[in-house]
């Protein structure tokens, strides 16, 4: 049906995959400890990747103490819609170089997979962007404009601020993110769910200072020993979370089996899956905890002392339709009240998040469902992701009558964020295809 397009796409694909290799070499983190001028290096890229795809304006977006964000826009049709394409050029630390088989930033093609940081999340966003666009040759069917953030793996912290300087610059009738995945290899999808997100500090302390833990041990708490028995608590015995009155829901089931779970996960042999439910529901309709780190001595420091003092992380992610500040004074509440054998337990919140439900019955979003179709060869489905993409309702107050859409071509074997993370390079150029045919139904 789109034979000019295919055609278009097929004749980029090497020079897209060249653009994707040089956006991935430049160790883009942005995480406060790494260096900033890398990020500043990717959007710099980002924009002679946009000025190359014929976009006018092209220029980095500033806001004090934020990392670049980057801009350009095409004009299409008196009349025609506008369409607002975001990505991110700023990717997260590699983590240990031994866990990798290839150098994080030194892009590597294998067994049709490109490997490393930023492969799929979401360095790949941008080009299919560039690609879509530039199928088109001079003219395209549609206003294209295109939002790339600098800060997105650090929570978009200044993407509101963004949003209020330049809402009249980034205004769209749709907008899409191009930050999620696909449900599988060969399958295409549309996020419709979100959960979000709210995080505490927890501090345990059971004395003013550390003693022989011969002398005292057996009769006052350590506490890292206090720290744990309060962490225990915050799950029932079946791995469903305690944090009593959250809002949960009911998923699509899909086809995910306990198997495909486990190696998705990685997960040991002989670890139990937590929680009730399907595993959908599981994933992404309803709340989970994770402890994402401890502040306690290290093993090899180690001394015979009972620690006074020790610290965790805690994050909960919550279900669509839940009210965050409601869930935030839940978690605080309930940790507040967990048996610590009378230790001076601190509750400070952090983080937070939005969950978020989309909507997809809408005739800007069928545009995208047949575009998925014919690049794909099958219709798409509708899943839920279990992370949180809090600026996905940024957007939506900011642009009210504006349809969201979000999309993206990793897989559940990416590993994004984590090591090894590898795009599928077919399901990078059907992302083009899909992208490029859902801007011409736009038009009509």
């Amino acid at each position: 049906m789109h034979e000019d397009l295919k055609a278009a796409i097929d004749g980029l694909l090497p020079e897209m995959h060249g653009d994707l290799a040089d956006l991935v070499r430049i160790p883009s983190v942005s995480a406060a400890s790494f260096d900033a001028e890398q990020v500043r290096r990717s959007a710099a890229k980002t924009a002679e990747l946009l000025e190359k795809a014929g976009f006018e304006g092209v220029r980095m977006l500033e806001i004090d103490g934020a990392h670049p964000a980057v801009f350009g826009e095409r004009a299409g049709p008196a009349g025609a819609r506008t369409v607002l394409l975001y990505a991110h050029h700023d990717v997260q630390p590699p983590g240990p170089a031994e866990s990798w088989t290839v150098a994080p930033f030194e892009p590597v093609e294998r067994d049709g997979r490109l490997y490393g940081r930023g492969s799929s999340d979401d360095k790949a966003g941008i080009v299919i962007h560039t690609g879509a666009v530039r199928a088109f040759g001079d003219e395209v069917p549609v206003t294209v404009k295109v939002f790339v953030e600098g800060e997105e793996e650090t929570g978009s912290a200044h993407l509101s601020d963004f949003l209020v300087e330049y809402g009249d610059l980034l205004a769209a009738d749709v907008i899409v993110i191009a930050d999620s995945g696909n449900w599988r290899v060969g399958v295409p999808a549309l996020t419709t769910s979100l959960r979000g997100v709210v995080s505490v500090f927890v501090e345990v302390r059971t004395m003013d200072a550390g003693v022989h833990s011969g002398m005292f041990g057996g009769a006052v708490p350590d506490a890292l020993t206090t720290l744990a028995r309060v962490l225990a608590g915050l799950h029932d015995a079946d791995g469903n979370v305690a944090v009593p009155g959250l809002v949960t829901g009911e998923a699509p089931e899909l086809d995910l089996t306990e198997e495909e779970l486990r190696s998705q996960a990685g997960a040991v042999d002989g670890v139990e899956l937590i929680g009730e439910g399907s595993l959908t529901t599981r994933l992404w309709m309803k709340p989970a905890i994770s402890v994402l780190a401890i502040d306690a001595p290290p093993v090899d420091e180690a001394i015979n002392q009972l620690v006074p003092m020790a610290r965790a992380k805690v994050s909960m992610r919550i279900a669509p339709g839940q009210d965050t500040a409601v869930a935030m004074d839940a978690l605080v509440a309930h940790i507040e009240n967990l048996p610590a054998w009378g230790a001076r337990v601190t509750v400070t919140p952090h983080e937070s998040g939005e969950a978020f439900a989309l909507t997809a019955d809408d005739p800007r979003v069928q545009a995208f469902r047949d575009g998925l179709a014919e690049a794909w060869g099958r219709e798409a489905v509708d899943m839920g992701v279990g992370g949180s993409i809090p600026f996905v309702a940024a957007f939506s107050d900011a642009y009210p009558d504006a349809a969201i859409l979000l999309t993206g071509v990793a897989d559940p074997t990416s590993r994004a964020h984590g090591p090894d993370e590898s795009l599928d390079l077919d399901e990078f150029r059907r992302g083009m295809l899909a992208e490029a045919i859902a801007l011409r139904n736009l038009a009509s």
